[in-house]
C-alpha cells in the first residue's frame, strides 16, 4: 500500500530556483510544474501555484521538502491544507475509488496523474474557502443595504475588494486546468481512462463550477455596489454644480443691487 499526500504549502513557488536545488531524476517540467523521481518508487510533484505532492514518502521526508521549498516560496502557509490518497498495486487492475486507487503497476505516468488530480483537489479546497469568505463578506454589505438603504463601504475599499475578487478569478483560471487533459493522456487510452475517473472521483468539475458560480454572484453584487456608488457620486457632483450656480446667481444679483 502506497499513499500520495498533497499539500498547499504557499501561494507561489519559484520553480526555476527549485529545479536547480532538488536532487533526483526530473521526469517532467514546464513553467507550471516539476515532477521528480527521488528514489525507487518515490516521487514528488511541485506546482508554481504553491502545491506540493509526495508519493510513498514518510512524514520526515515530506518535512524536508517543506524546509527545502520555503526559501523559494511566497506566502508560505504554516497550517497547510492537505489531502491523502491511498494507492494499491494489483496486476491487471485499474480501479478508482474514493481515497483508494488501484493501479496495475508502479507506472510513472499513472502516478503523476494521481498526484496531479490530488493536488488540483487541494487547490480547489483552498479556493473554495477563499470564495466562501468573500461571499460571506459580500452578503454582509447586501444585508446592510437592505436594512439601511445605503452602502457601508467606501469607494476606495470597494475598488480594493473588486481587485481582490478579480485576482482570485485570474489565479483559478491560470492554475486550475480541470477541463484540460495532460498531453500524456491523448495517445494512451488507459491513461485517459484513469484521468477521467480521477476527475470524477475527486468531483473536480462540480467543485470548480461551485467556486465559479460563487465568484459570479460576488461580481454581480460588486457591480451593483459600484453602480450605486457611481450614482451617489454623480448626485453629489450635481448638487455641487447646482450650489455653485446658485452662488454665482446670488453674487450677480448682489452686484446689480449695489
Amino acid at each position: 500500500m502506497y499513499n500520495a499526500l498533497a499539500y498547499q504549502v504557499a501561494t507561489h513557488i519559484n520553480l526555476k530556483q527549485v529545479k536547480s536545488q532538488l536532487e533526483g531524476t526530473l521526469l517532467f517540467s514546464d513553467s507550471d510544474e516539476l515532477f521528480f523521481k527521488t528514489s525507487k518508487d518515490k516521487f514528488v510533484y511541485i506546482f508554481q501555484y504553491g502545491m506540493l505532492c509526495c508519493f510513498n514518502m514518510s512524514k520526515d521526508e515530506i518535512a524536508k521538502f517543506f524546509s527545502a521549498l520555503k526559501p523559494f516560496s511566497k506566502g508560505f502557509i504554516d497550517e497547510k491544507i492537505s489531502e491523502e490518497v491511498e494507492v494499491s498495486i494489483e496486476a491487471n487492475i485499474l480501479k478508482v475509488q474514493f481515497n483508494n486507487i488501484i493501479l496495475p503497476e508502479i507506472n510513472e505516468e499513472m502516478i503523476r496523474l494521481v498526484m496531479l488530480n490530488a493536488s488540483q483537489s487541494v487547490a480547489l479546497n483552498r479556493f473554495s474557502e477563499i470564495t466562501e469568505a468573500l461571499l460571506i463578506e459580500t452578503n454582509e454589505h447586501t444585508k446592510y443595504l437592505e436594512t439601511k438603504g445605503k452602502l457601508d463601504i467606501s469607494g476606495n475599499k470597494l475598488k480594493r475588494f473588486i481587485g481582490k475578487v478579480l485576482n482570485i478569478k485570474n489565479k483559478i483560471s491560470e492554475n486550475l486546468y480541470i477541463f484540460d487533459s495532460p498531453e500524456i493522456t491523448w495517445e494512451d487510452e488507459q491513461l485517459n481512462k484513469l484521468n477521467l475517473e480521477l476527475k470524477k472521483t475527486f468531483d473536480l468539475k462540480d467543485r470548480y463550477h461551485l467556486i465559479h458560480d460563487r465568484i459570479e454572484i460576488i461580481k454581480e453584487n460588486l457591480e451593483l455596489f459600484k453602480d450605486i456608488m457611481d450614482h451617489r457620486e454623480s448626485s453629489r457632483l450635481e448638487w455641487i454644480i447646482i450650489i455653485l450656480i446658485l452662488v454665482e446667481v446670488v453674487d450677480m444679483f448682489i452686484l446689480k443691487m449695489i
